[in-house]
């Protein structure tokens, strides 16, 4: 059943817990990439619009204890000050007195952050005591905390236990109507773009795809792996050995189904693994073409990224998720960017997936010419496979 939306809630004067996705990158102290704070302002403004008393929770890092003060959602709190134009209190802790009287001092439309939920192991385990301090007296929690909505954790999935009601945040909604909604009865040419180091990793999602997808493209490491499986010599590239049975059985079922799952024509390899690093393309492997001994696979070669751009022009509906090389490397990302660069042209509804898709995507500063890019990796591939997120089945029925 559909889960209640922010949309359908009242909201003056009441009390009202969301769970945001704070975890962002530091440097010194410093946030370095601020997009998930700027994904949580449409509904932090929309709570505080509306006449909410406003506390926001969140985790950061994996700190070992309260005492780890490198992982402060200060900065966190400081950023959400500049961009909402008003003051955002940072609570001493997340459950102890002094911020429980910060709470209760909240005035409608004012917001309060509370310290990182991780500074207590209580909220990895779930603990019941730790959720239902988390939820306070609060009578309304929202999610919109997407990338951590695969984990059962006091705040996003016990706290619902704790109040009156919950529903998604604006953030959540989306990531679920496009990983979800969309995927359901996907416009055709349906393709999807699968990268990244391991098969493993993504066999449950690629099996499930196969159901809707008309074509794969699969590049990364993962890619050795099935060229390796049929027989090909793959150098000193990345190879998961024990997992060369399961490509071809991907492949026969792909052949079966009558899905195209093009593999890279060919491949761009290095004898060094760093920047300004000799690379080449191999010959096609249609024409006996094989990386040397020596050398590895860091990209796929300029023959697959023609046939991959062809592909993606040909789409209606795209997924992508995970890059097609070492992208981080600049010459190593040629087929990554041309990826980027052809979705980005394309008239297709342009899905991204989470993780270093999404890294790659605003490498090249074509963020904005997808259709939706989710915040959340785990959450996301998990999404995909068709599994159910705890943090979403908690909250209430519509």
């Amino acid at each position: 059943m559909p889960k209640k939306s922010i949309t359908d809630l009242p909201l003056a004067g009441k009390r009202v817990v969301l769970r945001v996705d704070f975890n962002v990158p530091l440097k010194d102290g410093v946030i370095t990439d601020d997009t998930r704070i700027q994904a949580a302002v449409p509904s932090i403004q929309h709570l505080l619009a509306g006449g909410a008393k406003l506390v926001l929770c969140s985790h950061l890092g994996r700190p070992k204890s309260a005492a780890d003060s490198q992982f402060s959602l200060a900065p966190a709190a400081a950023r959400l000050a500049e961009i909402l134009g008003q003051e955002v209190k940072l609570a001493p802790d997340c459950i102890d007195a002094d911020t429980a009287a910060l709470r209760a001092a909240l005035r409608p439309g004012q917001v309060l952050l509370l310290e990182n939920t991780r500074f207590y192991p209580s909220e990895e385990a779930n603990d019941p005591d730790f959720a239902e301090a988390l939820a306070g007296s609060a009578e309304i929690f929202v999610n919109d905390a997407f990338g951590t909505a695969h984990r059962a954790h006091a705040s996003t999935e016990g706290v619902t236990r704790f109040v009156g009601q919950s529903a998604m945040g604006f953030l959540m909604e989306r990531e679920l109507e496009y990983l979800d909604g969309k995927l359901q009865s996907p416009e055709k040419p349906f393709l999807v773009i699968m990268g990244g180091a391991k098969v493993s990793d993504k066999i449950q999602v690629i099996t499930r795809l196969m159901e809707k997808a008309d074509a794969f493209l699969i590049g990364g490491a993962m890619a050795n792996t099935f060229r390796k499986a049929q027989g090909y010599k793959t150098g000193k590239s990345r190879v998961e050995a024990d997992k060369l049975d399961l490509a071809l059985e991907i492949l026969a079922k792909a052949e079966a189904k009558g899905v195209r799952f093009l593999l890279p024509a060919d491949t761009r390899v290095t004898q060094e693994f760093k920047e300004g690093a000799e690379t080449k393309c191999t010959s096609p492997y249609a024409q006996g073409g094989e990386t040397p001994d020596g050398w590895e696979g860091i990209d796929i070669g300029d023959v697959a990224i023609g046939e991959f751009v062809a592909e993606i022009a040909k789409a209606k509906t795209i997924i992508w998720n995970g890059p097609m090389g070492v992208f981080e490397i600049d010459s190593f990302g040629h087929g990554t960017k041309a990826v980027a660069e052809a979705m980005a042209a394309s008239d297709a509804v342009t899905i991204v997936g989470g993780g270093d898709s999404v890294t790659a995507v605003n490498k090249y500063g074509l963020d904005d010419k997808m259709t939706f890019i989710s915040t959340g990796g785990g959450a996301s591939l998990e999404l995909l496979e068709g599994k159910v997120l705890p943090g979403v089945a908690a909250l209430s029925e519509a």
